[in-house]
């Protein structure tokens, strides 16, 4: 099973819809349940839900620079966003893999995203009603 929480799994329909007819790719991160607040349904507090997402053009001028992403801290998503506007709600070949994988297709609907293991196998996606500790900067 592939946890995720409701707001997460929204903003990333919406990123999705906001780039078509483009294809878009985000890192994710997760927060264990145990840290998670709003909901009395949560799985066991060690299990990992995706909570978060690095944006696509973060540290871009980096990568662009030294030719590695450097604006993602090492060891921090284990799971991968990927669009697929004009194909099939499955993991491509051309997909940059990590352990989980959330895909969608158009109409970027909340039926319209499933999770995927990284060879591809789909996996049972749970949605909950939860949210992350607030984060100080």
């Amino acid at each position: 099973m592939v946890f995720v929480t409701r707001g997460l799994r929204d903003a990333l329909l919406e990123l999705a819809a906001d780039a078509e007819p483009e294809q878009m790719a985000v890192s994710l991160a997760i927060t264990p349940a145990g840290d998670l607040h709003g909901t009395d349904d949560l799985p066991p507090p060690e299990t990992p839900v995706f909570t978060h997402f690095y944006p696509p053009d973060t540290g871009g001028s980096v990568a662009a620079v030294f030719g590695m992403d450097l604006s993602i801290p090492a060891g921090q998503s284990q799971g991968r966003f990927v669009s697929h506007p004009r194909g099939d709600l499955e993991v491509a070949r051309t997909d940059d893999l990590r352990e989980a994988m959330l895909v969608a297709v158009p109409p970027w609907r909340p039926d319209s995203i499933a999770a995927f293991d990284r060879v591809g196998r789909k996996q049972r996606l749970v949605v909950i009603d939860a949210e992350p500790p607030a984060e100080l900067l």
